[in-house]
Order: structure tokens, then sequence, then C-alpha cells
């Protein structure tokens, strides 16, 4: 039911021409991590928000403005979309899409986000009553390649949650930083 939701609110926003991209646990599982039970997590600017309730509204589906100012909820039978507008008390501006990959998801090509502003995402918005290391550490393993772990650190600096986490995925070598990487890579010998 989830991918059902992930595809028709995606089909809805690309006809009305509102730039988004899939975001979220679903993000990450188009990108090869394990698949999420929850719900289905989009973004779109803060500015195109209105416009993106609105045309989901018209195709008679139930859009519910929840208590949490940053986002609203659309539900598809019992599989719930969260359209997300602001991250962290900023608002998403259409330029947070400029890196995102165009990917056929389920059949459907949508932009998804890059692995490493979703891993930076979801360890940015660990704190003390969600902290669940068991669903970031096999989402970290899946995608780790794809991650820049010292961008996901620049950028949640902030969060003794996800700094916490981010060590754990270093002990685990999940989270290789790309000078360790690097270094691991010997160089190829010269011909001549």
């Amino acid at each position: 039911m989830l991918r059902e939701a992930l595809k028709l609110v995606a089909v809805v926003l690309k006809e009305g021409e509102t730039p988004f991209a899939l975001a979220g646990s679903y993000g990450l599982w188009a990108l090869g991590g394990p698949e999420p039970d929850h719900d289905v997590d989009f973004m779109v600017a803060e500015e195109d928000a209105v416009r993106a309730r609105d045309l989901l509204a018209a195709r008679d589906l139930v859009v519910v403005q929840p208590p949490e100012d940053w986002l609203f909820k659309v539900f598809i039978d019992e599989a719930m979309v969260d359209v997300i507008f602001r991250v962290d008390g900023e608002p998403i501006t259409r330029s947070r899409f400029d890196d995102a990959e165009v990917r056929e998801v389920e059949s459907v090509r949508m932009p998804v986000l890059p692995a490493t502003v979703l891993m930076a995402d979801k360890l940015g918005a660990m704190e003390e009553h969600a902290c669940d290391l068991t669903a970031i550490l096999p989402v970290a393993r899946a995608v780790r390649e794809q991650v820049d772990w010292d961008e996901v650190a620049r950028r949640t600096a902030d969060n003794p949650y996800a700094e916490a986490c981010l060590l754990l995925l270093r002990r685990l070598d999940i989270a290789t930083p790309v000078q360790e990487a690097n270094a691991s890579v010997s160089p190829s010998p010269a011909r001549g």
C-alpha cells in the first residue's frame, strides 16, 4: 500500500509541475536501502507547499494539516505520505532538489535526493526521543558507498546524537571518512 501511495503522490506532483523529491526512508530505499513500513516522505519547497496540497486534494486524496507547521499529510487508504516543506525550522527551497537524481521508482520516474543528503537528514533528526539505531544501521550499511560521510558529519555537527551515531558507524566500518577511503585504495603501478 505504501508503494502505491508513493507512486500516486509522485504522479500528481509531476503532472502538476510542482518541484519535489523523494526523501526519507523511501528515498534511501530507492537507493538500495531496506524498505520502510511506516510512511513515505516527499519534500517540496515551502513556496510550493500550498500548490502541492491543493493538487493532491483536487484528486480527492485525504490531506490533513497536523499540529506541526513543517509538513502536511496525505492519506491513501491506510498509507500515510508526509509532504515536508521545512527542515530544522528552515524553509525548503527549490535549490534543495538541484542534486536530486531522477530514478525509476516502482515504474515512475521521479527525483530522489542523494544518499548523503538523506543520511544527513536522518541523523540530523535524531534527538532524545528519537534515536533508534536499529533503524539507521541497516540503511547506512546498504547505502554506505553512496554517502560522503565527511559531509554528513559537517551537516550534523551540532547534533550530539548524530555525532554518537557517526562514531558507531565509523567503528563498524560503515561510515568511512573520505580520507581513509582514499588511503585504502592503492595506486595503480605506472605503465611504461
